[in-house]
């Protein structure tokens, strides 16, 4: 019920404040994200990457078309399983998941968080070559890792990251 008065209220005020305010305010509440992505990458980046692209979602309409007519679920871990979160994206929202779902679209297995940033943000999101490497292992359709790292760059760069 929380998350979906957060959705009504955030969302409505991204149609009262343009999205300048709106990136004001995830740019104020994903500082712990932003110093992951400067630093060192702890075992709370998935959680802040998901917490952080749920809020702008929410208050920024130009970044709420990324998933506008977009489905997909997906599940992120661990190879130890000592990280796990899942998002879901379903009628233009985005529901994150503390722990795994059971159905998913893609799974990415990632050796350590580290792992899975630097896949995220390369430039060129080379699969292969983190495949190759043995830091991540994807199952499912590659084109939802590939949307999935295009937002996360986008976020990243709102943030003012590059």
């Amino acid at each position: 019920m929380a998350s979906k008065l957060k959705n009504i209220v955030l969302k409505s005020v991204s149609y009262i404040f343009s999205d300048r305010i709106g990136m004001v305010v995830t740019r104020l509440c994903s500082k712990r994200l932003k110093n992951q992505l400067e630093g060192i990458v702890t075992d709370k980046f998935l959680e802040l990457l998901l917490r952080g692209m749920d809020l702008c979602f929410c208050l920024c309409k130009d970044y709420r078309r990324n998933i506008k007519d977009f489905e997909g679920r997906y599940l992120f871990r661990t190879a130890d399983n000592r990280v796990a979160a899942s998002a879901t994206f379903a009628n233009a929202n985005m529901k994150v998941h503390e722990g795994p779902i059971s159905e998913w679209d893609i799974r990415v297995t990632f050796r350590d968080p580290p792992a899975l940033s630097s896949f995220l943000f390369s430039r060129d999101q080379d699969i292969l070559d983190s495949v190759l490497k043995n830091e991540v292992e994807v199952d499912g359709n590659l084109n939802y890792i590939y949307k999935f790292g295009f937002m996360a760059r986008d976020l990243a760069k709102r943030l003012g990251m590059g």
